[in-house]
């Protein structure tokens, strides 16, 4: 049996609009040498199916080796785990990564984690690395947002998760969604403290 190295960063990827942003941020992650834990929710894979050209397979393990060949990562590098799967390392604290972003977040999820429901695996992960004081970015892909989703963002960051909104700055004058893209995964990128070169440093020569 394959052992794996324990990975320092979970992605999660649900329903919301915006599932480029994570295959992305996952694309970065691999390059850069990271171990990574994915979740994915059956919503996510719809959206995947309708946002690009992309198609996840049903069962956790063909999923895992699909990203594994689309990414080109290195075997065992990207570890994907279902929904139900309470052994995965990010049901406990013991196993938490030092990181968790919910890329997108669907302000369902966003709510489920506020209240700590924990009644699937992504779920309970935000919770692990909640108790356990890790770094938790979200990243909730809604417009306009109510007084509910913004009450859910408020107590949340309270608790010290990072809230950001997939919102791109213009200043760096795109020139394609790609680019569009890649200023919100610099962002992400920045709060894991992962080197990239996806965009200039501000006020940097």
């Amino acid at each position: 049996m394959m052992k794996y190295k324990p990975a320092n960063i979970c992605l999660a990827m649900t329903g919301a609009s915006g599932i480029q942003y994570a295959i992305r941020l996952l694309q970065c992650l691999v390059e850069a040498g990271e171990n990574v834990y994915v979740l994915i929710s059956q919503p996510a894979k719809i959206v995947t199916d309708m946002e690009t050209d992309l198609q996840f397979p049903a069962r956790s393990k063909d999923v895992q080796q699909y990203l594994t060949d689309y990414l080109k990562a290195d075997e065992g590098q990207i570890q994907v785990f279902g929904k139900d799967q309470w052994t995965a390392p990010v049901a406990s604290g013991s196993g938490a990564p030092a990181a968790m972003v919910v890329c997108p977040c669907t302000t369902g999820t966003l709510s489920a984690i506020a209240c700590g429901s924990s009644n699937n695996l992504m779920e309970r992960a935000a919770d692990v690395v909640l108790k356990e004081r890790k770094k938790l970015i979200l990243v909730p892909r809604e417009s306009p947002f109510s007084e509910i989703h913004l009450e859910h963002m408020l107590k949340l960051a309270r608790m010290g998760a990072v809230i950001m909104p997939p919102n791109p700055g213009f200043y760096y004058r795109p020139e394609s969604i790609e680019d569009i893209i890649d200023f919100v995964v610099a962002r992400i990128l920045d709060h894991l403290d992962i080197k990239h070169e996806l965009l200039p440093r501000w006020g940097v020569d």
